[in-house]
C-alpha cells in the first residue's frame, strides 16, 4: 500500500461513503495528479462508474472550473476535487450540490497534508462542529479580538451557520478534506482583523509576523500586503467591488491539528483557531460571486456571540 492509498480509501469509503451503484468523478489539475489517481484508484475499487478530469492548475482560488469539468461534476453522484486552486466557492461545486451531487473539495491539498490530515476520527469532529453550533448558530452579532490587535464585529443578520465535518453521505452534501470546522457568510461586519497564521500567498507567516486588513459596511478597505492588494485588484478588474466582500467567519473545531504548517486547507480546521475570508461567498449562504475567496487564520482569538464568550476546542502551538 502506498502512502497515498489509505488516506484515498478513507475519503472514499468512510467520507463519502461511495456505492457500487454510483458514479464518482474525480477533479484534478497537472499539479495534483498523484492525489487525484489514488482517489481514482480508491473509488475504482468500489464502482465502476468512475472517472478523472484533469485540467491545468487555476490562476486564483474561487475560479470556475473548465466548462466540461463542471458539467461532469453534476452529471455524478459523488465527487472529489483534489485542485491547486479552491473550488469550493465557486458555481460549478454550488450547481453540482444542488443538481443532488455530494462531493469534497481538497483545495491547496499536498501529500504530506492528504495523508495526515485524513487521519482524524471524523465521528469526534462532528459532535465538536454540533457543540460549536450549539454556541453560536442563534447569535444575532459575533465579536472576535485578539492581543495582536484582531477587533472585529459581525452582524450574521438572516444568513444560516454551517458545519464542514467531512462526513458526506446526503444528496447534495458538501465539505472540505480535511475537514472540521463551522462557518457563517456575514450580513454585514466592521472592524480590524490581524492574520498571524497563513494567508495566501505569504504561507505561513513567521513570528512577528502578521498582515493587517481594515473592513468597513462589509467590505475590505486596506490591507497592509502588497500582494493582497495586488490580488484584490486583478479580481477588482472583473467583478469591481464585490471582491473586496467580506465573505466568511470561520472557526475551526478539528482538534486534531496542533500544529499549522502553512496550507490553508489544513489550518484554518485547527481548534482554537479563526479565519476571516473577503471575495466569494455565494457557495456558502451569501450573495456575492467573485474570483477569489482569500482565508487568513487567525491564531488565540476570543470569541463574543451576543457578548457571551464562546468556548474554543483545542489550540495549536
Amino acid at each position: 500500500m502506498t502512502d497515498l492509498q489509505e488516506p484515498a480509501e478513507t475519503a472514499i469509503r468512510q467520507c463519502l461513503a461511495v456505492q457500487p451503484d454510483e458514479s464518482c468523478v474525480i477533479v484534478t489539475d497537472d499539479t495534483r495528479q498523484p492525489i487525484g489517481e489514488a482517489l481514482y484508484d480508491a473509488a475504482a475499487a468500489v464502482t465502476d462508474d468512475v472517472t478523472i478530469a484533469r485540467y491545468p492548475p487555476g490562476d486564483q482560488h474561487g475560479e470556475e472550473p473548465p466548462a466540461p469539468v463542471a458539467a461532469a461534476m453534476a452529471a455524478s453522484d459523488v465527487f472529489l476535487a483534489p485542485t491547486t486552486k479552491s473550488i469550493s466557492h465557486t458555481r460549478a461545486r454550488g450547481d453540482a450540490c444542488e443538481a443532488g451531487a455530494r462531493g469534497s473539495t481538497l483545495p491547496g491539498i499536498t501529500e504530506e497534508v492528504f495523508t495526515t490530515g485524513l487521519d482524524a476520527d471524523y465521528e469526534n469532529i462532528a459532535a465538536e462542529c454540533e457543540a460549536m453550533l450549539e454556541q453560536v448558530a442563534d447569535a444575532d452579532e459575533v465579536r472576535v479580538t485578539t492581543e495582536l490587535g484582531t477587533d472585529i464585529t459581525f452582524e450574521i443578520g438572516d444568513r444560516d451557520w454551517r458545519s464542514d465535518t467531512g462526513m458526506v453521505h446526503e444528496p447534495g452534501d458538501f465539505s472540505n478534506l480535511p475537514a472540521g470546522e463551522v462557518f457563517v457568510s456575514p450580513e454585514n461586519a466592521n472592524g480590524t482583523y490581524v492574520v498571524d497564521g497563513t494567508i495566501d500567498p505569504h504561507g505561513l507567516l513567521g513570528e512577528n509576523e502578521t498582515v493587517t486588513i481594515e473592513v468597513e459596511d462589509g467590505f475590505v478597505t486596506a490591507t497592509d500586503s502588497d500582494e493582497l492588494d495586488a490580488m484584490l485588484e486583478t479580481a477588482a478588474e472583473e467583478v469591481g467591488q464585490d471582491a473586496y466582500n467580506l465573505a466568511e467567519l470561520g472557526i475551526g473545531t478539528n482538534v486534531a491539528v496542533t500544529e499549522l504548517v502553512g496550507s490553508v486547507l489544513l489550518d484554518e480546521k485547527a481548534g482554537g483557531t479563526v479565519h476571516i475570508a473577503f471575495g466569494d461567498d455565494a457557495g456558502i449562504g451569501g450573495d456575492v460571486s467573485a474570483p477569489i475567496h482569500q482565508d487568513g487564520i487567525i491564531r488565540e482569538p476570543t470569541v463574543y456571540a451576543d457578548g457571551e464568550e464562546v468556548e474554543l476546542p483545542g489550540g495549536v502551538e
